[in-house]
């Protein structure tokens, strides 16, 4: 044993002389270091105590040194600690960081327990601090007033609980604040807005704050982007002073408990409904609740005197004119109810009447002689509706449904509504068949007519429908087949693929335009301006020469009325996390929420908007430009491709780390990727407002180079 000691004795000292050679900078890092539970990626590798200098390793960010000629050099500074998605487990140490620290980024870890006060005051130079992804808990620290130089604190997507520190109204320089989705509770300090005039961009939502919305909030002249506040607890009328933010800034105020009229000025004016959808409270425009008089603001009100004749009487009644209803007006109304009752019921038996002797009748269809019955389209339908036969929406169909149903099917994939089918006729000719479900709901005339809007669009870059049957038991649409799969397996290799190539840039650059005209179209000079709701690779199909064509529009209101609903607004959790975990398939499921393809306000309005679609395909595009899968890029429920790519910007990573690598070889195009690039980043911005229309875009794509 003391052999043992005097062997490891000289070893000791080694480590411990070589950590004092250690700059106190290192010395704080190794502290952070020490507290790390788990480090899976080796981030923390070359962190080595034996090392004189910090600078060298991974995450670390040093000043340049500035001694002078003939003087003795100064260590460098460590300036910057960035360790984002590394995986790394910790709880953050009580030691205080490198004093002279001006940005902290452990974002998407797996950070867990309080904000230590000591790590905060500890760096009074700090100018950002973002922990934005974490599992940390606890209240926020006052220590946040005592950082002057603050610009940027995104603590968002943690556990953080506790109010906001009156001490953050400290930080006048503060550019960004992101606190959403914690449990943060309490009302804003008093002077939020009068003392953070400098705040650019303020995320609060998914929180517990309450009380009113300051009113001095209107001073925050700077805000760009969206304001969010929704999904807390504030109460009390909207303070007209946020009509003074710039009318370009979108205020999101949903899901509060909101009451009273809405300002209608500057930036609350002729904004939609979307914006304070969640508060039952709120009333007036752009609300299709109307306020009451009592809610009405007025400027001179006036209340009547006790001798005004037109003053109500306290019981309701009262004497002399117009103070109530004669007993011969009385008498009229009564009468009138008694005769409007006996025609209803008239009515009533006279359909009852037609309905039952329409069964008798042979053959029939249940057609304009089955008197009322027949338009209530949310009942059964008629008994023989399922002797239709298929209706053809085009006259290239040769083919009758007995030659359909002895057809050769292979199933190319399933979903939530239905099995699609590849069809091949005795003829050679092949079809694809979406089975849309048995039984359900059966509102046949509103089926009919919707399924025959959907067959009037004709357009190089959509899929079109030839066909339909339906029945009681069996509901079918007949497409073109189109051969070259989907979109998803084009950009990521289909599952099980032993040899995969990607797309060159021409071909995205001609599939991105291509659908582009295609939603451009349907947004606007389709028969109805349909919205499609659910654009993804997975629903945009290849053709012989890779040409794109747009599928399953409007397939969620034909499901709907066929009785296959589609996913819901309560599917949203479980969609999500399936997501992640979700294979190419030629069929995905229709309006999947959670789906990363969703634009930010689906998870507040379950009706999809063209500014929705316009999201939609600006991740498409990410995906083309990047070759990377949102589902693949989610190590936090936080993080998919968006924000991926806005993060790579934001820390001013070269093109080439954002680019498919694939694309590398085509590299003298460079200027035109990064143009698409641009694209996209307009067609994600949060702000549905601030989205181009698509037929702007698909004139945007169509001023570059590459054929057409």
């Amino acid at each position: 044993m003391a052999l043992a000691l005097r062997l490891l004795l000289p070893l000791l000292l080694l480590a411990a002389a070589a950590a004092d050679a250690l700059t106190p900078d290192g010395q704080a890092l190794l502290a952070f270091k020490a507290a790390v539970v788990q480090d899976p990626t080796g981030a923390l590798a070359n962190w080595d105590a034996t090392a004189a200098d910090p600078c060298a390793w991974n995450g670390v960010a040093c000043s340049s040194s500035s001694s002078p000629a003939g003087a003795t050099t100064q260590p460098r500074r460590v300036v910057a600690l960035s360790l984002p998605k590394k995986r790394l487990v910790a709880a953050l140490p009580a030691a205080p960081l490198p004093s002279s620290l001006r940005h902290l980024n452990l974002r998407s870890n797996r950070l867990f327990g309080p904000v230590p006060p000591a790590l905060v005051s500890g760096a009074p130079a700090l100018q950002s601090l973002v922990l934005y992804g974490n599992a940390l808990d606890g209240p926020l620290p006052d220590e946040l007033g005592a950082l002057p130089f603050l610009q940027i604190l995104d603590l968002s997507s943690n556990a953080l609980n506790g109010s906001l520190p009156p001490s953050i109204l400290k930080c006048r320089r503060l550019r960004a604040l992101a606190l959403a989705r914690n449990n943060l509770t309490g009302p804003l300090p008093s002077g939020f807005g009068a003392q953070l005039s400098a705040l650019e961009r303020l995320d609060l939502s998914f929180n517990g704050f309450s009380g009113a919305i300051p009113e001095d909030i209107g001073n925050l002249s700077r805000l760009q982007g969206t304001v969010d506040l929704s999904h807390n607890h504030f109460s009390g009328t909207i303070p007209p002073s946020l009509g003074r933010l710039p009318e370009k800034v979108y205020i999101d105020l949903t899901y509060n408990n909101l009451s009273g009229p809405i300002p209608q000025n500057g930036a609350l004016e002729n904004r939609g409904p979307t914006a304070f959808v969640g508060n039952p409270g709120l009333c007036g425009p752009p609300l299709k609740n109307p306020c009451s008089p009592d809610a009405m603001p007025s400027s001179n009100p006036s209340l009547p005197n006790d001798g005004d004749s037109s003053a109500p009487d306290a019981a309701g009644g009262g004497k002399g004119k117009g103070k109530g209803l004669g007993k011969i007006a009385i008498v009229a109304i009564v009468l009138s109810d008694v005769v409007g009752i006996l025609i209803m019921a008239l009515l009533f038996f006279y359909c009852y009447w037609r309905a039952v002797s329409s069964k008798d009748r042979k053959g029939s269809r249940c057609g304009k002689d089955c008197g009322c019955f027949s338009r209530d389209e949310s009942g059964t339908p008629s008994e023989h509706a399922e002797q239709y036969d298929l209706v053809a929406l085009d006259q290239q169909v040769r083919f009758d449904l007995d030659e359909l149903l002895k057809a050769s099917a292979f199933v190319l994939g399933k979903s939530g509504i239905g099995i699609v089918y590849k069809v091949v006729l005795e003829d050679g000719l092949t079809m694809a068949v979406r089975r849309l479900g048995e039984g359900g709901l059966q509102r046949f005339k509103e089926f009919q007519t919707e399924v025959e809007a959907i067959g009037k669009v004709r357009h190089p870059n959509i899929v079109t429908l030839r066909a339909y049957y339906w029945s009681f038991d069996e509901k079918l649409l007949i497409y073109d087949y189109i051969s070259n799969g989907s979109l998803s397996a084009a950009i990521h290799g289909k599952p099980g693929m032993m040899t995969f190539t990607p797309l060159p840039w021409e071909a995205r650059l001609n599939i991105m335009k291509g659908v582009a005209k295609g939603m451009s179209f349907l947004h606007e000079f389709s028969p109805k301006k349909y919205v499609h709701g659910d654009l993804r690779p997975n629903n945009i199909l290849l053709g012989t020469n890779m040409e794109p064509y747009i599928s399953d529009f409007g397939l969620g209101r034909l499901a709907n009325i066929a009785g296959t609903s589609p996913f819901t607004q309560s599917d949203r959790v479980g969609l999500e996390k399936a997501q992640s975990q979700q294979s190419d398939a030629s069929v995905s499921p229709l309006m999947s929420k959670g789906s990363c393809y969703q634009a930010p306000e689906a998870l507040k309005t379950l009706k999809p908007s063209q500014k929705w679609d316009v999201y939609s395909y600006g991740v498409v595009l990410l995906e083309m430009i990047t070759g990377r899968s949102p589902a693949v890029l989610l190590e936090t429920m936080q993080m998919d491709l968006v924000q991926w790519v806005q993060f790579c910007i934001e820390d001013k990573k070269p093109s080439a780390d954002v680019l498919d690598p694939f694309l590398a070889r085509d590299l003298e195009r460079e200027d035109e990727m990064i143009a698409v690039l641009k694209v996209a980043l307009a067609c994600v911005q949060a702000n549905p407002e601030r989205r181009p229309s698509m037929r702007h875009v698909a004139e945007t794509l169509e001023r570059l180079n590459g054929s057409s």
